[in-house]
């Protein structure tokens, strides 16, 4: 009788886990939410490059900058989406705004959560919510929505909807490559088969006007594209001369087919480990 007893609690468990213990939040600068169990795991080392190294973004930069540090100094501030090109550095600007108004002495955690886990978004900000002395960006990267995607209704429990609302102490910024989360031509689709088709996006598209900020991020100039290279090698100590490095420059954006701050990266990469440096 004891072995059918113990294989039973042991599926019950499986099933059901007992709750993990409280996150010690004193652990880490930043955490990466993760489910089944629930749990905030700690990350020793964000992957991210110095504010200083992002060109071509100064307005988004900025604002950004000034809505963060608000935010850490206690008063108000507005939820972010950061939308437009790929690998113009959306996702860089989020984490290296985070090092920077912590550079300034202010203490803020930043919460990643991918766009699997938003049903459990609830459940996260319990955690956030029960300690009103920590403040937290909750960051989501690459955030958008198909046709029969119904995670958009529980990210509305982090912007400003339910009736708790958001927690004072958590902010949200998402990433997108879509300015209303959802594809074009999902959008006209819908209006062309709804009864009312300026009802049947409605709560959609919505979703974005949650944002109070909207940070758009374009293609790069060359001048700009450049710029960034010229940035990566005065940081690592890289010397090339300007007429040859121009060159291989252009040359290596071209065989990419365009230019954006990830191409530069991607070629400075390539440069550095010609030259014997390490990243």
């Amino acid at each position: 009788m004891t072995k059918p007893l113990t294989r039973i609690a042991a599926a019950l468990e499986r099933l059901a886990p007992a709750p993990q213990p409280a996150p010690d939040f004193d652990a880490a600068d930043a955490f990466v939410w993760h489910t089944a169990p629930d749990r905030l795991e700690p990350v020793a080392e964000v992957s991210r490059v110095d504010l200083a190294l992002l060109h071509g973004i100064n307005r988004a930069r900025d604002t950004l900058l000034q809505n963060t540090e608000q935010f850490a100094r206690g008063f108000a501030a507005n939820n972010a989406l950061l939308w437009g090109a790929r690998g113009m550095g959306k996702s860089s600007l989020v984490k290296a705004v985070h090092a920077a108004v912590q550079g300034r002495g202010h203490a803020l955690k930043l919460v990643e959560l991918s766009r699997e886990d938003l049903a459990s978004v609830t459940r996260l900000l319990a955690h956030l919510r029960a300690v009103p002395a920590q403040r937290f960006v909750l960051f989501c990267d690459d955030l958008s929505f198909s046709h029969d995607d119904q995670h958009y209704k529980s990210l509305k429990a982090v912007l400003d909807g339910g009736i708790e609302g958001r927690p004072a102490n958590v902010l949200f910024y998402a990433t997108s490559n879509r300015r209303h989360l959802m594809p074009r031509d999902m959008i006209e689709n819908e209006r062309s088969t709804a009864i009312n088709p300026s009802e049947a996006v409605e709560e959609k598209v919505s979703l974005s006007d949650r944002f109070g900020l909207w940070l758009g991020f374009h293609p790069c100039s060359q001048d700009e594209y450049l710029a960034m290279i010229d940035g990566y090698c005065a940081a690592y100590g890289i010397a090339v001369a300007a007429e040859a490095l121009r060159a291989e420059a252009i040359e290596w954006q071209a065989t990419r087919g365009g230019r954006s701050g990830r191409v530069a990266w991607q070629f400075f990469t390539d440069l550095a480990g010609r030259r014997g440096v390490a990243l």
